[in-house]
């Protein structure tokens, strides 16, 4: 079953940007849809990005404009470019396979934490 690795989060001030990038164990050429979630104590998952195989994005309309979501299959990596961040933008990130309506392909990995603070 493929794995998620997600790297590049840390503390970032106000406006400021990061990019997190998600490695996967296996291809995702198969995988239709990827996202990004994010997940704040006490709250559920949200998907905030997605990107379509071919490449299609989403947004939530939190980040519609801020963010930029990006797949690369032949590296089976998926970036994601996050701009003018805010605080309500600080959660812990994870990416995973899209498959309908609120499910996953994968297991959840272990996320990169975000802090958006001055």
């Amino acid at each position: 079953q493929v794995q998620f690795v997600e790297s590049g989060g840390g503390l970032v001030q106000p406006g400021g940007s990061l990019r997190l990038s998600c490695a996967a164990s296996e291809s995702i050429s198969s995988i239709h849809t990827m996202g990004w979630y994010r997940q704040t104590p006490g709250t559920q998952r949200e998907l905030v990005a997605s990107i379509s195989a071919i490449a299609i994005d989403h947004y939530a309309d939190s980040v519609q404009g801020r963010f930029i979501i990006s797949r690369d299959n032949a590296r089976r990596t998926v970036a994601l470019q996050m701009n003018s961040l805010e605080p309500e933008d600080s959660a812990v990130y994870y990416c995973n396979g899209v498959a309908g309506i609120g499910g996953v392909v994968a297991p959840w990995g272990q996320g990169t934490r975000v802090t958006v603070s001055s």
